[in-house]
């Protein structure tokens, strides 16, 4: 029987290489990533990031899992806004758990949170226990993102609600051709200059372009078993939010 493989960015490799893959860029690009991300998107995944829990709108007492949440961002701000609530802050690499737990928010919330290292595919909980499930800018480097909902619809109360902001296609061709001159041409010499690492975020920007349009990924979310499934456009559609219940 054939290997099965999956992508790597634009490299084609076996699907079982691909987490460990997925490990090395976060490993080496943990002690930067926040100061990446501003840099990257120019302070706006900050703003994209508050209009995820805009359109969440946490609730006091809920119980929120933030899958690839390596350095906290989506729990601080879930646990803000909610007034009190629990976030289990899941992540496949434990630098960026480490890096999350030394920000200032972690101590001021550390009864409310809990750092876990885990697989998306195969999350360490048991059926029905969490009332949110969030993943921000971390499912398109999960080898397989049908298994990752199947998962999350799996992990949620009925009633549950799943949230996935990660970047997407500009549906406008010349605005996402310039958008992609700048990807590919500032962001692997922005990841040299302030992390020492090209080739990790080299990866970062082909794995976007890997990664299924809003439309495709809806139906993704649907096929996962989820109800009243509905995306957003931010930005012009460099990011996009996807919303789906379990019903």
């Amino acid at each position: 029987m054939d290997e099965k493989t999956t992508h790597f960015g634009f490299t084609e490799i076996p699907e079982a290489e691909k987490a460990g893959r997925v490990q090395g860029v976060f490993n080496s690009v943990a002690s930067k990533y926040d100061v990446m991300n501003d840099a990257m998107s120019l302070g706006i995944h900050r703003l994209w990031k508050d209009a995820m829990m805009d359109w969440l709108a946490p609730r006091p007492g809920q119980t929120l899992l933030d899958v690839a949440g390596g350095t906290g961002d989506i729990s601080f701000r879930f646990l803000k806004r909610a007034g009190h609530g629990h976030a289990t802050v899941l992540d496949l690499t434990e630098p960026m758990l480490v890096a999350g737990r030394q920000r200032a928010d972690a101590a001021s919330m550390a009864d409310s949170l809990d750092w876990v290292v885990g697989d998306a595919m195969a999350l360490p909980f048991k059926d029905n226990t969490f009332d949110v499930y969030t993943i921000s800018f971390g499912i398109r480097n999960v080898t397989r993102p049908q298994d990752a909902l199947a998962e999350a619809y799996r992990v949620l109360k009925p009633g549950g609600r799943l949230m996935v902001l990660e970047f997407s296609q500009i549906p406008t061709p010349a605005l996402q051709w310039a958008y992609d001159r700048y990807s590919f041409n500032c962001i692997p010499v922005m990841g040299q200059m302030i992390a020492g690492d090209r080739d990790s975020y080299q990866y970062l920007v082909e794995s976007i372009r890997k990664f299924p349009d809003q439309e495709t990924f809806l139906s993704m979310i649907r096929t996962a078993g989820f109800e009243n499934a509905k995306y957003r456009n931010l930005t012009l559609g460099i990011a996009a939010l996807h919303s789906g219940w379990k019903i």
